[in-house]
């Protein structure tokens, strides 16, 4: 078995998964802080919004929308499943015990 030797490739391409990440509408959603926001689903939700033409995600959302949501919507989708079960808990109001951010 052989092993990729580490070099400047992977360090690109950390750089570029980060700053793709930060563009994700699931993302900017996460400490969004908005009362009222949607939670489950919150990305994938803005990203439809802003294709059908949502005039003000920030009020709605707590979030800006990305500059290319019909790019982002796949990505958007993918992150809201793997984060269901956190989101489905928020909003029952179970305490998982997780903190972070700012």
């Amino acid at each position: 078995m052989t092993e990729a030797a580490p070099g400047p490739y992977k360090n690109v391409a950390l750089v570029i998964c980060a700053l793709l990440l930060s563009g994700c509408a699931t993302v900017r959603t996460l400490d969004a802080a908005k009362p009222g926001a949607p939670l489950v689903y919150a990305g994938t939700r803005l990203d439809w919004y802003t294709l059908n033409g949502g005039c003000c995600p920030l009020d709605r959302f707590g979030a800006e929308a990305p500059e290319y949501a019909g790019i982002d919507l796949p990505a958007s989708a993918l992150l809201d499943t793997l984060l269901l079960p956190f989101s489905l808990a928020a909003v029952l109001g179970v305490n998982l015990g997780v903190t972070g951010g700012y």
